[in-house]
């Protein structure tokens, strides 16, 4: 009788516990113990850990390979500090800035033209050269990446980066590309501007400038001083750089 009593009561119990009534969320919201609210000042929030920590790691990661594209690419061959600290600022700015905007959940066609606008950016107290307006717009696109890119996972974005880097890093490095520049030179003997002695002009200029050269062109031709502009056109020497674009007037 015992066992028998003790299977009914088991029966009961599990005949209980499948019908008992569904998940009702506002009894549990009405019993539910009320969260800790987080401090805010003018109804934001003074302090967010996982925001901050975020922030940080992608920072260190935007500042690690914009400083890696611009020390060990762009710096080793042009020298040009001004530039130099100009990248980096830039880089740091702009990422910062991207990922405001990525916080406050702004449209991505405001982020897209904002993006446009510094991409056109012209400085004019000097024209950047072509080789400095491409790192520029490369670290735009970095920061954009770092900044915007919330929903990939970190191994994704470590790797669009080393990505960029290993592109960049093949085309400076890659012996098959020769390094070719131009620079232009008032020459003052224009009897040889004159086709019959462009092989005389030729050899001239690469007696007068030390280097081979691959090609010229006449341009400005002034006869009341007996002057021509010429552009001169030649290979840059392994670990020689070409960052001024000036007249260079032949001894």
């Amino acid at each position: 009788m015992d066992g028998l009593m003790d299977t009914s009561t088991i029966g009961q119990v599990t005949d209980t516990i499948v019908n008992a009534p569904e998940f009702d969320p506002s009894i549990a919201a009405e019993f539910a113990v009320p969260m800790q609210s987080v401090a805010t000042f003018l109804g934001v929030p003074l302090f967010d850990g996982s925001s901050i920590l975020n922030i940080l790691v992608r920072f260190l990661l935007n500042f690690v390979v914009a400083w890696i594209l611009v020390h060990f690419l762009y710096y080793r061959k042009s020298k040009r500090m001004d530039y130099y600290v100009t990248f980096m600022l830039f880089s740091a700015t702009m990422f910062l800035l991207l990922c405001m905007l990525d916080n406050v959940k702004l449209q991505i066609g405001f982020a897209l033209g904002l993006f446009a606008i510094f991409g056109m950016i012209r400085y004019r107290t000097e024209t950047i050269p072509i080789r400095e307006m491409t790192y520029l717009f490369v670290l735009i696109g970095l920061s954009v990446i770092n900044g915007l890119a919330m929903s990939v996972s970190w191994s994704d974005l470590l790797l669009v980066n080393i990505l960029l880097l290993g592109v960049a890093a093949f085309f400076e490095n890659w012996r098959g590309l020769a390094h070719r520049s131009q620079k232009i030179v008032l020459y003052e003997k224009i009897e040889n501007i004159v086709p019959e002695r462009h092989a005389e002009l030729k050899a001239d200029l690469e007696k007068r400038l030390g280097r081979p050269i691959e090609s010229f062109e006449i341009g400005h031709v002034d006869f009341l001083r007996d002057v021509a502009y010429i552009k001169v056109c030649y290979i840059l020497q392994k670990g020689e750089t070409n960052t001024i674009d000036s007249q260079i007037k032949p001894r």
